[in-house]
């Protein structure tokens, strides 16, 4: 079994041993596979990963966020500075500028510790940053979205997390 086949026999345990719910997908006359799954958060309730199995290494893709709507440069010297914290994921702007956590890891590092260990890094990651990108990214529009909702008497209830500077 070359390398590829044995990282994604690995991948496809580790799912299965885990009880995480994916979707696999092969291309015809490429190498390795491409596994969607969804991690579950608290602030951040749910986090879609790609795990793309390749000839020569595992690729990692989370989906954080869509392209903030305001303060660009704060936003990205903050996902900056906290890559300086991480466990082996980064956080990366695609040309939309949406906001991704990525990482890269060698067939031989493929193993179900490594896994658990790259993806609880991606779920705390994607998690305890949620709240702060969307402080510094999306002010404006959930600044207007409470100010609405208490007007009309709508709950709050899924801005909670923001009340202390909404109501400042």
């Amino acid at each position: 079994m070359n390398a590829a086949a044995s990282a994604v026999e690995t991948v496809r345990s580790y799912l299965a041993a885990n009880d995480i719910e994916h979707e696999e997908r092969t291309r015809e006359g490429v190498e390795g596979a491409s596994f969607s799954l969804t991690l579950p958060g608290e602030k951040k309730l749910q986090t879609p990963v790609r795990l793309d199995v390749g000839a020569h290494a595992l690729g990692v893709h989370a989906f954080v966020c869509r392209n903030p709507d305001e303060n660009h440069h704060r936003v990205y010297r903050w996902l900056l500075e906290r890559n300086l914290k991480m466990y082996a994921v980064s956080f990366a702007v695609d040309r939309t500028g949406d906001i991704y956590l990525e990482a890269r890891l060698p067939l031989a590092a493929v193993e179900p510790d490594e896994l658990d260990r790259i993806l609880g890094s991606v779920l705390a990651n994607a998690d305890e940053s949620f709240n702060a990108i969307l402080e510094l990214g999306f002010a404006s529009s959930i600044r207007k979205e409470w100010e609405w909702r208490i007007l009309r008497g709508e709950s709050t209830r899924n801005l909670e997390a923001f009340r202390g500077w909404l109501e400042a």
